[in-house]
């Protein structure tokens, strides 16, 4: 009788077609471009709102604004934040359905955020495509929240006599208007952290723009 391979879970061929899953899924970087996008957009329109009426004792260069004056941010910054809405709908929703969330986002205890954030600051943090540890766990659902706070709160400024309800939610509008603008000051600081890590492992830019495949946190 010819002799019938069925292959198994154990199976190492078997086991390396499961473990070849790509470090981000295509909808994922699809929607991840678009919010970076948008957010950049949203921030230099709205320093350009901002310069026109700034609640700090410092204002923006022009040259670093989009818009180039109050009206042109507006209309830059109102037009924006429905792409940024949308994209950022479509991402919530696929993050809860697909598992996302769940999987790679779950917040770790405390615990594992300190050993994690020791080991990051004494360079002895490895970083494994696909995986994500709990410092960075945190970070990202924290910017998740800000941007959403930040939509809110633009809303609420935005529409204060329509939507009269969301802006006494935030306590009226000058508090509205300060948290939407220290919302903004903490997004542009983790685009920062973001950013350095990117330049520290560069290989994470290229698994966000190719179908590169995901690591084993041994690699790390």
């Amino acid at each position: 009788m010819p002799d019938y391979h069925v292959a198994n879970v154990c199976d190492p061929c078997v086991l390396d077609t499961r473990a070849a899953r790509p470090a981000h899924p295509l909808p994922i970087r699809i929607m991840h471009w678009i919010g970076a996008a948008s957010v950049i957009c949203m921030m230099l329109s709205g320093w350009a709102i901002y310069g026109a009426s700034p609640s700090l004792p410092f204002t923006f260069p022009r040259w670093t604004t989009l818009g180039g004056w109050l009206a042109g941010g507006i209309a830059w910054h109102i037009s924006v934040m429905w792409v940024l809405f949308v994209d950022g709908s479509a991402y919530l929703l696929y993050g809860f359905l697909s598992g996302h969330f769940r999987q790679d986002l779950r917040p770790l205890e405390p615990r594992a955020v300190i050993a994690d954030l020791v080991a990051a600051l004494t360079g002895r943090l490895g970083h494994s495509l696909g995986h994500y540890n709990a410092v960075q766990r945190l970070l990202y659902v924290g910017v998740i929240v800000l941007i959403c706070c930040s939509i809110a709160t633009g809303l609420s400024i935005w529409k204060p006599v329509q939507l009269g309800w969301l802006t006494d939610l935030f306590g009226g509008y000058p508090v509205a208007r300060f948290i939407h603008l220290a919302a903004m000051i903490c997004i542009a600081l983790f685009l920062i952290v973001h950013l350095t890590l990117v330049v520290i492992f560069p290989r994470t830019l290229v698994a966000m723009v190719t179908n590169t495949a995901a690591e084993t946190e041994e690699t790390a």
